[in-house]
């Protein structure tokens, strides 16, 4: 059976959440660009890089849904009836996402909305800047004499007081893990703060890394008792990975003098 049919024959179209990968287009996976070219319509978030768009179709719509903690957002519920109306119209509908959908991408919560409006969904996985990022500056999230294990967690907790979505700084602390904070910058001091309260020693290495695999990255690279201060004398800001562990040791020198970031990106 042809795993692949014809789109044009659904009576409903179909939604695809594509991740694409953590800024540099280089890193989008093959079958992201495969499917990007099926796409009647694109639903696209701020941290995508244009050029990923390259793949579209030349008659694909491309609608921009930007979601930018701090910053005006579109309504999440907004977009999923965006994606359910074209779906419904028959169309083949891709929303495309920074990094991977399911990693604070809101794509599993996307993805329920769509199974309970009985359309056909489809999660295309991207690499992660969970990952990706800190690779960037030499950084493994895990490795054997360093690191047992790596915790991503979110620096945002939801804004709708329901108890239980901060997260457990001191037992993060305790942990033994890399800890790669997503969406964090805002917060930075008091998390880093939360952390040493919980017994994370004062000297153990942090750095954070601003626009990660793009041409224009920029890093800070300290402990998590100077990381907070340093960042604000360097003026970094969102969109930024926070890691926090002894694997930042191994940061390349480099990025201790925030040398320009030499880009990879092709030309779009």
């Amino acid at each position: 059976m042809n795993p692949h049919p014809d789109l044009s024959s659904r009576a409903t179209g179909k939604v695809y959440l594509i991740g694409a990968g953590p800024g540099d287009p280089e890193l989008l996976t093959l079958k992201a660009v495969r499917v990007l070219s099926l796409c009647d319509v694109l639903l696209v978030d701020d941290l995508v890089d244009p050029a990923v768009l390259a793949h579209a179709r030349a008659d694909a719509r491309i609608v921009r849904v930007g979601k930018r903690g701090g910053c005006r957002s579109t309504p999440q519920a907004f977009i999923e009836r965006l994606m359910r109306r074209c779906a419904r119209a028959g169309l083949t509908v891709g929303r495309v996402k920074g990094g991977d959908p399911f990693v604070f991408g809101r794509g599993g919560e996307e993805k329920q909305a769509m199974a309970r409006a009985g359309i056909a969904c489809e999660v295309v996985s991207g690499l992660s800047s969970g990952i990706a990022v800190p690779a960037s500056l030499g950084v493994p999230v895990t490795h054997r004499d360093l690191a047992c294990g790596v915790t991503f967690v979110t620096g945002h907790a939801r804004a709708d007081g329901q108890p239980g979505r901060e997260p457990d700084w001191a037992a993060l602390a305790r942990c033994g893990t890399t800890l790669v904070i997503y969406m964090g910058m805002r917060t930075l001091d008091s998390i880093t703060r939360a952390l040493i309260d919980g017994g994370l020693p004062t000297g153990t290495p942090a750095c954070a890394i601003q626009n990660g695999t793009r041409g224009d990255q920029r890093s800070v690279v300290a402990t998590v008792a100077t990381l907070a201060a340093e960042v604000s004398a360097a003026g970094l800001g969102s969109p930024a990975i926070v890691v926090i562990g002894e694997v930042v040791s191994l940061a390349d020198a480099a990025a201790r003098f925030d040398l320009p970031h030499e880009s990879t990106q092709m030309a779009g």
